[in-house]
């Protein structure tokens, strides 16, 4: 070997020593940068004329594992998904209350039985109506301001939503400037190092917001799919566009969000057809969507049935009494009846007028099944004024039925047989018409219609109902409108929801109580149907479908909900006193009768008719919500502790493998400094041989 190739030798030695002590310095600088993969030096030896000549120093090369890597991404994603559920559902529990606080939900429930309890003792009455009365208020209330606050929660997961969708557009953009450096870099031979860092940083928390696949091209880009393979990047950009409606209010159905191409600027544009529409997309985005389309509307809609079966408990107690003295007029709430209607009751009910002392003046036994079958409500109201015989007056105006006694300081009472009670739909006259109702709803259906599928729909042509099918993760699976045709029948309206498109998923059938009920076929078990808007109205009463067969939530009756203004003003409104079937100058009625309150006790500890939650007490359902929210914020804890540590542990193996480690780092760097100053000695030892050489040819 010649003094030059030695020479040359030792300075690429010197060469290589320094790029590798440049680089590990490097490393050690970036020891605590997130997502930095260190760094290795490319050597081979050099070769000249078929001969060794030194190392040739190659461009720096991250130290990375791409399928550690990919292992991060999918774990990011079941951890993303599990911590926002987690929070949200958190903040549910936390809405509800501790089980045992006085001011949860139970409580207030407990705190109606028990002053209901209070109230049938003789003494302090007035006292102990006021104090049940109080507790009906309270658990109204408490179950109309969680019904509000779900509803809040609902809008805030909506701009949550919104929120990750802009936030996953700007890492989709960063991720798509970052290729194309990588790219450059690579077809120049150069360290793609810096942008390939970045853009690992980038990936990680993009899926962390969507569940994602990453492919690692031979040019250096990364190609990204959702988990369900819409793709996001490729040869092109795509963005995700999402119309927010919101508007800090609850919707009964959200805008899919769609994917579009992006333009030159990365702006959304031109759409690809593809949307995301479900929570199987994973990640945030994923939870976000299930939580606002399937984890709280399904809870809001237990709390309507909660509601519902709590109302017509109370109202049937409420209504097999009366106040004392009986009030001068009974005004009941609006239902789906016109006057031409099927009356449709069986059994019989009393009619009477006293004074103000509870005396007897007028009774009539109307034995409705008497009537025929083919009897109106207008006959009911006919009979019922010919039996009082002018002693009071019935009427019966856009739904809404009242009884008016005539002559100063009288009363009426409405009471059923004893042996034979009235019945529509399995509920009594005075609670069907809500004659004496303790909890009211504008608008609201507080007992079952009892219409048959042979009886007129009633809804004028153009009134329109859209309906919307979801599966068990929220995702739509169909849009319907059903516009009735004027002058058809509930059946008609049954047969032509079987026939659109929601027909496909499963059949609706009326059931006896005058509920149309869906059931899913068996491959769509667990689908759910929901009222996204609802124009119609039977006869003038102001009653819309949805409601009147029981089709959507129970939610908007809850906003309405209160306990009856003038019971609320005077305690001692409150129906208690029970009619006793006397003769004429007889008491019917007396002061201090209290035995109204064991009906409430009785009602509330019944099982009731809950749909399609089955017949069950108001306390045990309420009891099962509220126990499968406590549940599921529970098991959203648990997942997301297994979550996190899984993603944890994925990041920890890629970073062992390449992370920095100082003491590799250090021990590498006193290994290049050797190097060094062994090719420095090799210098060193040429140089003076060179000097030698010289001085002998002298």
């Amino acid at each position: 070997m010649s003094l030059n190739e030695i020479l040359s030798s030792a300075l690429s030695g010197l060469g290589a020593a320094q790029a590798g002590l440049r680089t590990v310095s490097n490393n050690i600088s970036n020891v605590n940068t997130p997502g930095y993969a260190r760094e290795r030096v490319s050597l081979e030896t050099g070769v000249s004329s078929g001969r060794t000549s030194g190392v040739v120093v190659g461009e720096p090369s991250r130290v990375a594992d791409r399928y550690l890597e990919e292992t991060v991404y999918v774990r990011a994603g079941d951890a993303g998904r599990a911590e926002v559920t987690e929070d949200y559902l958190d903040r549910v529990q936390a809405l509800i209350g501790a089980n045992g606080a006085e001011s949860a939900l139970p409580a207030r429930l407990d705190a109606i039985s028990a002053t209901a309890t209070a109230a049938t003792a003789t003494v302090g009455g007035a006292q102990t109506s006021s104090a049940f009365v109080g507790a009906v208020d309270d658990a109204v209330g408490t179950i109309r301001q969680l019904n509000q606050d779900i509803d809040g929660i609902r809008s805030d997961v909506d701009s949550a939503v919104n929120s990750t969708v802009n936030r996953i557009n700007s890492l989709l953009r960063t991720v798509s400037d970052l290729n194309e450096s990588v790219s450059r870099l690579t077809g120049l031979g150069r360290s793609t190092a810096g942008p390939a860092d970045q853009r690992t940083t980038a990936l990680q928390e993009l899926s962390g917001l969507i569940g994602i696949t990453a492919r690692e091209q031979s040019n250096g880009k990364v190609l990204i799919e959702t988990k369900n393979g819409i793709p996001l990047l490729d040869q092109r950009l795509r963005q995700l566009s999402y119309a927010s409606g919101g508007g800090g209010t609850a919707q009964p159905i959200y805008p899919t969000i769609e994917m579009r191409f992006a333009d030159a600027d990365g702006a959304p544009s031109t759409p690809t057809g593809e949307k995301i529409d479900s929570p199987t997309i994973g990640g945030k985005l994923g939870g976000l969507l299930d939580l606002r389309d399937n984890e709280l509307p399904t809870f809001t809609s237990k709390l309507g049935t909660m509601f519902d079966g709590l109302a017509n408990a109370l109202n049937a107690a409420s209504n097999q009494s009366s106040a004392f003295p009986p009030p001068a007029t009974l005004a009941g709430r609006t239902t789906p009846l016109t006057g031409a209607d099927r009356f449709g009751f069986t059994g019989a009910a009393t009619f009477a007028v006293t004074n103000a002392s509870g005396t007897l003046l007028t009774k009539s036994r109307i034995d409705f099944g008497a009537l025929g079958p083919t009897a109106t409500v207008d006959d009911a109201v006919a009979a019922i004024n010919a039996g009082l015989g002018g002693a009071a007056t019935a009427s019966f105006t856009g739904g809404k039925l009242t009884i008016t006694a005539n002559g100063g300081g009288n009363g009426v009472v409405v009471a059923q047989d004893p042996a034979s009670p009235s019945a529509r739909a399995g509920i009594g006259f005075a609670q069907y018409f809500g004659l004496n109702d303790l909890v009211q709803a504008d608008g609201a259906m507080l007992a079952p219609s009892g219409f048959r599928p042979s009886d007129p729909h009633g809804f004028a042509a153009g009134q329109k109902v859209q309906f919307a099918l979801r599966d068990v993760s929220g995702r739509v699976l169909a849009n319907a409108t059903l516009d009735p045709v004027a002058g058809g029948t509930f059946g008609d309206v049954v047969t032509s929801l079987n026939s659109g498109p929601l027909g496909k998923y499963g059949t609706f059938a009326m059931d006896d109580l005058g509920r149309i009920r869906f059931a899913p076929t068996p491959g769509n078990t667990g689908a759910s149907l929901s009222v996204l808007s609802d124009a119609t109205e039977r006869g003038g009463t102001g009653m819309r479908l949805g409601a009147i067969v029981g089709l959507g939530s129970q939610a908007g009756a809850i906003q309405a909900a209160a306990v009856r203004r003038d019971i609320m003003v005077d305690p001692a409104r409150l129906p208690l006193a029970q009619y006793q079937d006397v003769a004429v100058g007889q008491k019917a009625i007396g002061a201090g009768d209290r035995r109204g309150a064991t009906k409430f006790i009785d009602t509330l500890s019944s099982a009731v008719d809950l749909g399609d939650a089955g017949s069950l007490t108001v306390g045990r359902f309420t009891a099962s919500i509220l126990g499968d929210a406590g549940s599921a914020s529970s098991r959203a804890t648990a997942r997301t502790t297994e979550k996190v540590a899984s993603r944890d542990e994925a990041i920890n193996r890629r970073d062992s493998y390449s992370g920095v480690n100082i003491e590799e780092e250090l021990g590498q760097m006193v290994v290049l400094q050797n190097s060094y100053a062994a090719s420095a000695r090799m210098m060193s030892t040429a140089s003076e041989m060179f000097s030698t050489l010289l001085a002998i040819t002298r």
